[in-house]
């Protein structure tokens, strides 16, 4: 199908939906709706970043996502503001301040028909997403992708806002001069919440400096922050030997079979094929799948796992944030998939607004029933 065909499609498409929208018979009066309600992902501890069972939803609609950013920002002013002169903030004359978060209630903003509505969004967004073929479906390939550059957007934003905190003298790079480990780090020992003695120390630091100028960029500071997103080959490596660090109870080096079965097997267990086997799994049944796996991983045959054999399963020790795009995009298929023929049509995207837009419901109270949303 053609570029100019397939545009056409989707204007015919957009004009149909909407004809209905507008001309649709009125809903029953005070009918339970839902309203979208903004996420918040701030949180100014940075060890939330490094714990992947906590990831949040990534943001479908870049322009909620720019709302979502700018909210997050403000908290951060606050939050970081808050830590760093409480000789301010505990004066008597600081409750005269004014409020940080009063810049706009994003959730009126996205819950008023003049100014954001749904279907609108999702007309417009539609033809971005489907891209690769363009033939007017969205498949969970694509949408993957469109998740996983929402999600890059995210993460970058952070980072550049943690650059700015941490470059001392404003010249764009960060020396480990320069950097501060986080206060939990600091305060903590060699043992926060699971990580080793690498974690933000040198080590971690020299392994980020792709090009070896003793400075990390923007790229290279990202990658420091986020190591499971990395393509740095001496990241990846790192992140192995942190591995090996954390669970070598011996201190030899690398992991046996103990180690291994003790402290990493559920992580990368494959729980389908387990199911499959035993319908009531057993302790032996769990342990020869972790020898079976153990004896695949382990390429010299030398009894043990070293940090390059670690390699092939770093990205389930440590999911990516293409890992969570496609997690997502799956659950998304899932839901709004009418037909079942594993692609979205816009009609069904149309159909179910809510899988795409985060949304709550207030049992406690009654709203009137919003048009926009349909």
């Amino acid at each position: 199908m053609g570029r100019t065909s397939v545009v056409i499609l989707y204007i015919t498409i957009a004009v149909l939906l909407l004809f209905l929208i507008f001309h649709s018979p009125n809903k029953t009066p005070n009918h339970r709706s839902r309203r979208l309600k903004v996420r918040s992902t701030f949180n100014f501890n940075p060890a939330a970043s490094l714990d992947n069972k906590n990831h949040e939803h990534i943001p479908f609609d870049p322009l909620i996502a720019d709302i979502e950013r700018r909210r997050e920002d403000k908290e951060w002013e606050k939050r970081y503001f808050d830590s760093s002169h409480k000789e301010i903030v505990d004066a008597p004359a600081a409750e005269a301040q004014p409020e940080w978060e009063d810049f706009m209630n994003a959730e009126d903003y996205i819950n008023d028909e003049d100014r954001f509505n749904v279907t609108d969004r999702l007309v417009v967004l539609f033809p971005n997403i489907d891209i690769d073929p363009i033939d007017g479906y969205v498949t969970v390939h694509e949408l993957t992708e469109w998740n996983l550059k929402q999600s890059q957007n995210d993460v970058m934003h952070r980072t550049v806002r943690d650059m700015e905190l941490h470059d001392k003298n404003h010249d764009g790079f960060i020396s480990f001069e320069e950097y501060e480990p986080p206060s939990w780090v600091r305060n903590s020992g060699n043992n926060s919440l699971g990580y080793n003695v690498g974690w933000w120390k040198e080590e971690h630091f020299n392994a980020s400096d792709a090009d070896g100028d003793g400075l990390l960029n923007k790229t290279e500071f990202n990658d420091f922050l986020h190591p499971a997103d990395s393509n740095n080959p001496r990241l990846l490596k790192w992140l192995c030997k942190e591995e090996v660090r954390e669970r070598d109870t011996d201190r030899d080096g690398k992991l046996n079979f103990k180690e291994f079965y003790h402290g990493l097997f559920d992580l990368v267990r494959d729980y389908d094929i387990e199911e499959h086997n035993a319908s009531h799994e057993s302790d032996n049944v769990m342990e020869g799948s972790a020898k079976i796996l153990f004896g695949q991983l382990d390429k010299d045959g030398d009894g043990y796992l070293s940090e390059e054999e670690l390699l092939q399963i770093i990205g389930k020790l440590h999911p990516s944030e293409r890992y969570y795009a496609k997690q997502q995009a799956d659950y998304i298929i899932q839901q709004a998939d009418a037909d079942k023929d594993g692609r979205l049509s816009l009609t069904e995207m149309i159909d179910n607004p809510y899988v795409f837009y985060s949304a709550i419901f207030n049992e406690a109270e009654e709203y009137e029933y919003h048009d926009e949303f349909r």
